[in-house]
């Protein structure tokens, strides 16, 4: 394990010099991975000087153990290093974890109800509440993109930006296929019904992270919905976006002002793009992050909600948690804190 800190190291001092160079301020792009790496290997270094020290006191006992006033002050030091050894290593362990350079960025957020019609489209603006509420939790910045109305209240999707240092790496776990089980009001029997959702959390990405071109874009306007009166938009504000050679649409009516409805959504289309290109190298590479977003079946999922038991339950590390109602209020600490961990045993097994 070592031997791999002081390569990671070395990694360190090369990339430093390349920081050197006037050139690489002239590639943005460069310049940003250069940085992220450097800040993710700055750790090893404070580890691997500290190791370097303990292991240079146990040899110091052996050099002084004869020596009558050093020899006890030796032995003493050498016992404490060998005790900060074992922790050293763990640490190190953990900080050698490949960590996902998309963990500290931005998120754009989607929900799509699924299978169950009016219940899912309910159980969806629910969930997109939850979400929004974490954020307030947290601090993060949150805003809505776009939303689209079902007929019996609820939405067929709706998407938001939240902005803050570490979003994606907590959130990101919330994409997949989310199963309701619950009594809907309008139910007279008292049946229990199961309807799905899909979440997507995208890292936001900017221009450095991928290159869209603007003759691959087909961008139309048009009027944003609403109910009427006074505050109705009476301009075509609303921006949709096509790629045309992936077929991804996106659409922005949040603002009244084009250019700002153009802005977001060339935002989203962004991240839709560089998080499918992210996921088809995870795919190739077999990483944990492959296969979080599914296609909304019921068979599918990564979560269940049962609300007549009060028992969520994250099938990935197969962990149930209670108190629903606080959870659809934004307390969602718990398991957010659940998944990381998982996570960090699963990248431990690899290093």
């Amino acid at each position: 394990m070592i031997s791999k800190v002081r390569a990671a190291v070395a990694e360190l001092q090369t990339l430093r010099k390349k920081m050197e160079d006037p050139a690489v301020y002239g590639n943005t792009k460069e310049l940003t991975t250069i940085s992220r790496r450097i800040k993710q290997l700055t750790p090893l270094e404070k580890s691997l000087t500290e190791y370097d020290q303990l292991e240079a006191a146990i040899r110091e006992e052996e050099t002084l153990k004869s020596d009558p006033d050093l020899g006890p002050i030796a032995a003493e030091e050498a016992a404490k290093a060998r005790s900060r050894i074992p922790v050293l290593m763990n640490e190190i362990k953990r900080q050698l974890i490949p960590r996902n350079p998309d963990d500290q960025k931005s998120v754009i957020l989607e929900v799509r109800a699924g299978t169950g019609g009016e219940e899912a489209a309910l159980f969806a603006a629910e969930q997109l509440k939850m979400y929004l509420r974490y954020a307030e939790k947290k601090g993060w910045k949150a805003e809505l993109l776009s939303t689209s109305e079902a007929d019996a209240g609820g939405v067929k999707e709706a998407s938001a930006r939240i902005d803050g240092d570490g979003v994606y790496g907590e959130l990101k776990f919330e994409s997949g296929v989310h199963r309701v089980q619950r009594i809907p009001t309008t139910e007279a029997k008292g049946r229990i019904h199961t309807s799905t959702t899909t979440v997507a959390i995208l890292p936001e990405a900017e221009e450095v992270d991928i290159a869209v071109r603007t003759e691959d874009l087909k961008i139309d306007t048009y009027r944003s919905g609403g109910a009427g009166g006074q505050h109705v938009n009476k301009t075509e504000s609303a921006i949709r976006i096509t790629h045309l050679p992936t077929g991804v649409v996106v659409t922005c009516q949040t603002e009244r002002s084009q250019l700002k409805n153009r802005v977001l959504a060339m935002g989203i289309l962004r991240s839709r793009l560089y998080a499918a290109e992210q996921e088809r190298l995870a795919r190739e590479r077999g990483d944990l992050r492959a296969g979080q977003v599914g296609s909304a079946d019921r068979s599918e999922k990564i979560r269940t909600y049962n609300f007549p038991q009060d028992r969520v339950t994250d099938h990935r590390i197969n962990q149930n948690f209670s108190n629903i109602p606080g959870i659809m209020l934004g307390n969602l600490g718990p398991i957010v804190e659940a998944l990381r961990m998982w996570e960090e045993e699963e990248l431990l097994k690899r290093v």
